[in-house]
Parts: structure tokens; C-alpha cells; sequence
């Protein structure tokens, strides 16, 4: 396969994009509904979508489904599934600016638990960088002050579990290919997820199943972007490019949600984009 890595950086932007538009329905249908049961439909779609790609990718459902792992890959897609409901929550609670600026801090996550988790060896420079990114996170949570919420843990505590999540993504790697992880990651939140949203089912009116659809297309659709991403170019080269989600996030957050930003949130927001860059740049080039 040829790297075409100018093409994977805007298809990786392309991605951003569509999942902060997911993030923005979210959080507007989740406003006026359940937030488990806005998941639930949201996982049908993606299950569906995740079935159809990993067929063709593996050759068949069986073929896609066969792992030597299965209870490590059940509890990957569970954790995803507990993590995006979690996130969901965060956007209604604290918009999506405050939660995108916190939840970016996972990519420093990943790499201080890739030790303990992987048995990677981190160095000085990256611990120091995820210092730096936690002292961020701290600006933005402003622990110290009277009007702390302690909403805003909530998306660090998503950032933690999606970091985990990526982590087991890693390790269940070295023994399954990516299309029978991905074929995991639907059909076991799938049925998760339904077994307790089913409960919180209430009705919709026309406009919202328009924007219901529309999440479950961007949903698929975003997801379909990056795997084209990683089929034209390498992660390392691309990866950086993620954090334009928190940019288009804020963007749809200032322009339709009517929030505010915050000069904590700046600088602390910038803080962990920086450390997170840092991090994902020294682990290049290491791998290099």
C-alpha cells in the first residue's frame, strides 16, 4: 500500500469534523432525551455499520468474529459503549467546549498508563509532558475555587475510560486483526447498551428522528473516514490532526449552543493539546 500521508491529514481533519457534528446532535438530542436511550439507537446504526465493514474486511461474520479473546474484546466494547453514554452526559452538563478541552488530555492518559497496562517503557520527557498536561486539565477544572463543579470531572473521567479503552484496543492487537476488534467493538455494546437503555425509551417527535438519523449517518460516516485515514496513511503521521475536533467542537458549541469560552479553558485547553502533540511526536520518534 502506498502512504499518501498529505491525503490521510485531511481525511483525518474530514473525520474530526463529522464526529463534532456527531458531538453536536448529541448533545442536543440527549438535552431533550434519555441519554442512554440516544445512545441505544445511536449503537443499533453503528452496530449494523460495524458488521457490514468487518465483514468485508475479515471475508465473512464468522471469519470477523474469531478470537482468541473474546472476554478481553466484550469488555472492550462495553467499556466504549459506558464511555461514549458517560460523554454524552458531559456535552449536556458542560457543553461542548469545557468537555472537549478536558476529554483531549486522554492521548497523555494512554501514554502514562501504557506502563502499567502494556509494559511500555515511558521516559522523562514524556511524563514531563503529561505533567504539563495535567496541570492544564487543573486550569480548566479550577479545583481551588468556589464555582468548581464537580460536573466537570466527568469528562476526564470519559478521557479515562476511552484511554483504557485504546490501550486494550493495543494489547488485544497482538493477537486479532483490526476487523475483528472493530467487529467487537459494535455487537457487544450493541446489546449492552439496549438491555438498559430499552428502559428509558421515550417518544420522539418527526424533526428529532431527522436529527437522530443524521447522528446515526455521521456516526457511521466518521468512522468510515478513518479507516480510510489509516488506509492511506500512517497513524503517527495523522494523529496529531485529532485534536481539530476540539476546534470544530468549540466552533458548533459558540455558534449554535450559544456557550462560552472561558480563559481557563483557553489556556488549559492549550496546555494539553500542546503536551498531548509533544507526546504523540516523541513516541514517532521513538517508533522511528
Amino acid at each position: 500500500m502506498t502512504s499518501n500521508t498529505r491525503l490521510g491529514i485531511w481525511l483525518m481533519v474530514a473525520t474530526t469534523f463529522v464526529f463534532a457534528v456527531q458531538d453536536g446532535i448529541s448533545r442536543h438530542l440527549a438535552g431533550e432525551y434519555n441519554v442512554l436511550m440516544v445512545v441505544m439507537i445511536r449503537y443499533w446504526f453503528f452496530a449494523a455499520f460495524v458488521i457490514a465493514i468487518a465483514r468485508r474486511q475479515a471475508g465473512s461474520i464468522r471469519a470477523a468474529a474469531a478470537t482468541e479473546q473474546p472476554g478481553l474484546q466484550i469488555f472492550r466494547g462495553l467499556l466504549l459503549a459506558f464511555e461514549i453514554c458517560v460523554m454524552v452526559g458531559a456535552f449536556v452538563l458542560l457543553g461542548l467546549i469545557e468537555s472537549h478541552a478536558i476529554f483531549a488530555c486522554y492521548p497523555l492518559l494512554i501514554a502514562a498508563l501504557s506502563g502499567p497496562v502494556l509494559g511500555e517503557q515511558v521516559g522523562w520527557r514524556r511524563w514531563a509532558a503529561i505533567g504539563v498536561g495535567f496541570v492544564g486539565v487543573l486550569i480548566i477544572l479550577q479545583p481551588g475555587v468556589a464555582v468548581f463543579s464537580p460536573a466537570a470531572l466527568i469528562p476526564l473521567a470519559s478521557a479515562t475510560m476511552f484511554a483504557l479503552y485504546g490501550l486494550l484496543t493495543r494489547y488485544a492487537a497482538r493477537k486479532d486483526g483490526a476487523a475483528t476488534s472493530f467487529f467487537w467493538t459494535g455487537v457487544a455494546g450493541a446489546p449492552a447498551i439496549t438491555l438498559v437503555g430499552i428502559w428509558f425509551w421515550e417518544p420522539m417527535t418527526g424533526p428529532d428522528w431527522g436529527w437522530m438519523g443524521l447522528l446515526c449517518l455521521t456516526g457511521a460516516g466518521g468512522h468510515y473516514l478513518l479507516i480510510k485515514t489509516y488506509e492511506v496513511a500512517e497513524a503517527s503521521a495523522v494523529q496529531p490532526f485529532a485534536y481539530f475536533q476540539l476546534v470544530f467542537a468549540s466552533a458548533i458549541g459558540l455558534l449554535i449552543f450559544g456557550e462560552t469560552l472561558e480563559w481557563n479553558v483557553i489556556l488549559g485547553g492549550g496546555l494539553v493539546v500542546a503536551a498531548g502533540l509533544f507526546t504523540l511526536l516523541r513516541a514517532r520518534a521513538k517508533a522511528a
